[in-house]
């Protein structure tokens, strides 16, 4: 009997399951582990960015509605009028609704035109930022407005280019779009932003108009528009041209975005922009210079300063700041204007950019004006854009001295009694390197012209002379000493090329030791303030004038005179007496400097009663030329000088400067006519040879006689003679 066949199990059907998983495990396995470590940084991302406020490390959204401030401190310029004010952001509150329609429009067209749409954040805003970046068409930021509420309201959040920051703005921002209305949002911005003049549009109503914002008309709403976030760049009264401009613009935006018809914007284009500033009004003139001030206030009196109400006097001269303002532009103007040679992004391509979280790619500048006497700070330039840059290059930029670092090597050669008529051959050198190669420096025509007084090495700038007479006969230990007493505290390293500016300088202390030379021998510290009085007008500090005596009248005076011949004959003649129409009666010395295929150039000047600092320069040291091929070197004697020369022509000239400044046809000289320098007792004048620096006779050119200074026992014995074919000018004894 056939058996009767089993049903088949359902065991195998069960089975199937676990065997495609079991085929499938290690796929599963590490799908998985992909989605566990997902969770894990989802999860990890989730709490960094719910606690990136955690804590004091974001402001209280309930501030927008409780923020109040003290009474702000003012700063003022040396004649009282006012330059800048510290406090808590103070301002002049008032009511969107108080204000004219158009108000809000202008600043919504211009700043976010999704307000409405977003809710504080707008990736779409950020998208078309970095596209504008990309392509060089930088409209604006992608910041909100309710973000720059936040990073403008609140200094818990800070203003560094950080990813943190931005993430902590971000999510303030949304807490205030939860927390308030539109309305309100915009209202505390309208309030809260700077404008150049204050605070909030109600300031710059006053401070640019005259008038309170409610009585603006519509290309008045679009101006204070245009100047907001960057008020250093569009200020009507500095730069006319560049408000207007950028005032058409709001109008456009407003006419693309419906809020104004095409005609209506057309009409108010035409509407004039404010000539004159209202009276009362002060403008950001020196950005710097105020910085400088309230670090050195924050430094003595702490938090104080931001709400106790000091009247601060400080030591600006408002006439120079302009003056050197000027000046300065057209440095810039000149050399950007060089297409062949210059080749780097030009400023006029970042107009927009908000700021620069660290160095600015187009050229860079920096000026200091100062009394010799008192150290008093007459005007101060330490970058080109407050607003783009807040390094102050003034006072905080290292950057090589180049030529202008001679004047310390010469000084100390006639400190230690070799006479300025002392000859030395201007040739070859070799000097070994630790490092075991050679340097062999040359001049800057890489030519040689044989023995040269070193008066003439100075006023010529001929590296030979300098690298001899700091090198080989003073000695380079004695060099750096010198320097450092005058007032150069940054590292001056014992090497040969350190006699011809290889050191790294900061402008302001490369001021404080040249003052050295006006003072005859006293160097004095550069300061900005006069006093600080208190709410209550009582003085609670009066800096007093920090003098040192340095070096010795004799060898200073000696130094005076022969870097007048800087002036009178050398590197700097050109620039100053002739270009910028300096007159003879002024006395004017100094000193250009170029640095290595001119990375820097300097100038640094000085007349009996004004001395001043120039230089310009890539904040990431470069060539500011692109030398070769018929094209000029970047000097001091050719770009740095004519803006000193230019800036002390209005000084001594007043309008009849060539300054386009701005300056009234009947504007004064700044300052008056100075005497010479005094001839202190005990140095003696001797008619010697030019050629040879030896006493003057009748062997040797008439021509080429001329009185030189010398520190008694110092002077030549031998007397001058050309006649014989055999003269080796020799060097003379000392």
């Amino acid at each position: 009997m056939m058996a009767r066949a089993e049903p088949k199990t359902r065991r195998g059907a069960g089975r199937a399951p676990w065997a495609v998983l079991a085929r499938l495990w290690y796929p599963a396995e590490t799908l998985l582990a992909i989605a566990f470590l997902g969770s894990l940084a989802l999860g990890g991302a989730w709490g960094t960015w719910k606690n990136l406020c955690a804590g004091d490390a974001c402001p209280s959204i309930a501030q927008i509605s409780t923020f109040e401030h003290e009474q702000k401190s003012k700063v003022l310029a040396r004649d009282g009028r006012q330059i800048a004010e510290f406090g808590f952001e103070s301002r002049t509150p008032v009511s969107i609704r108080a204000l004219p329609e158009y108000v809000a429009h202008a600043v919504i067209a211009t700043e976010d035109k999704r307000f409405y749409r977003h809710r504080g954040f707008d990736p779409l805003g950020i998208a078309r930022a970095a596209v504008g970046v990309l392509t060089f068409n930088y409209a604006g930021g992608g910041s909100t407005i309710t973000q720059q509420l936040a990073r403008n309201m609140f200094d818990e959040i800070g203003f560094e280019r950080r990813y943190v920051r931005k993430l902590k703005e971000v999510q303030v921002a949304l807490d205030l779009e939860r927390s308030y209305t539109k309305e309100q949002i915009l209202e505390a911005y309208l309030n809260e932003i700077y404008m150049g003049r204050g605070y909030g549009f109600q300031n710059a109503a006053r401070g640019y108009l005259g008038k309170d914002a409610i009585d603006m008309n519509v290309a008045e709403a679009a101006l204070l528009t245009a100047i907001l976030n960057r008020p250093g760049r569009y200020d009507p009264f500095q730069y006319p041209e560049r408000a207007r401009t950028r005032r058409n613009l709001v109008l456009e935006l407003m006419a693309d975005q419906g809020y104004l018809t095409r005609d209506e914007a057309e009409r108010w284009r035409e509407f004039p922009l404010p000539e004159t500033e209202p009276e009362g009004q002060f403008a950001e003139l020196a950005p710097y210079f105020a910085e400088w001030v309230r670090q050195i206030l924050a430094d003595r009196f702490g938090q104080e300063i931001y709400r106790g109400g000091f009247r601060v006097y400080t030591t600006l001269d408002i006439e120079m700041q302009k003056a050197a303002r000027a000046a300065m532009e057209i440095g810039w103007k000149a050399i950007e204007a060089d297409s062949a040679a210059f080749r780097h992004p030009r400023y006029a391509e970042f107009d927009t950019v908000a700021s620069f979280p660290g160095q600015t790619p187009y050229l860079q500048g920096a000026f200091i004006a100062l009394d010799p006497e008192t150290g008093h700070v007459r005007a101060l330039i330490g970058g080109r854009d407050f607003e783009q840059s807040k390094f102050d290059r003034a006072r905080l930029a290292r950057r090589q001295a180049g030529s202008s670092f001679k004047p310390f090597v010469y000084t100390a050669a006639i400190a230690t009694g070799i006479p300025a008529s002392y000859v030395l051959e201007d040739n070859a050198v070799v000097y070994p390197q630790v490092s075991g190669e050679d340097w062999r420096p040359s001049n800057f025509t890489e030519e040689f012209r044989g023995p040269m007084t070193i008066r003439e090495g100075l006023y010529t700038s001929t590296n030979m002379i300098a690298i001899k007479l700091g090198w080989e006969e003073v000695g380079i230990e004695t060099v750096a000493q010198t320097a450092r007493r005058m007032g150069i505290q940054t590292e001056i390293e014992r090497f040969p090329s350190t006699t011809i500016g290889a050191a790294e300088v900061i402008p302001l202390q490369v001021a404080e030791a040249y003052s050295t030379y006006p003072n005859l021998g006293t160097k004095v510290r550069p300061f900005p303030i006069l006093r600080v009085e208190d709410a209550d007008g009582n003085v609670v500090w009066e800096p007093q004038p920090e003098r040192t005596t340095v070096l010795d009248s004799l060898p200073a005076r000696i130094m005076v005179d022969m870097l007048e011949d800087v002036v009178r004959r050398g590197t700097g003649y050109n620039a100053i007496r002739v270009a910028a129409g300096l007159p003879n009666t002024v006395p004017a010395a100094g000193k250009t400097g170029t640095t290595n295929d001119g990375t820097d150039v300097w100038f640094t000047g000085f007349t009996p009663n004004l001395l001043a600092t120039v230089w310009y320069g890539m904040d990431t040291p470069q060539p500011i030329f692109r030398v070769g091929g018929g094209r000029r070197q970047a000097t001091g004697g050719g770009l740095a000088a004519p803006v000193w020369g230019a800036f002390m022509a209005r000084v001594y000239r007043g309008a009849d400067a060539d300054l386009d400044a701005g300056i009234p046809e009947d504007q004064p000289p700044l300052l008056p006519l100075p005497s010479e320098w005094p001839i202190p007792a005990g140095l003696r004048t001797v008619l010697v040879d030019r050629q040879t620096g030896l006493l003057a006779s009748r062997w040797c050119p008439e021509e080429d006689q001329y009185l030189e200074f010398y520190i008694p026992g110092t002077e030549p014995t031998e007397l001058c003679d050309r006649s014989s074919r055999r003269f080796r000018f020799p060097r003379q004894d000392r």
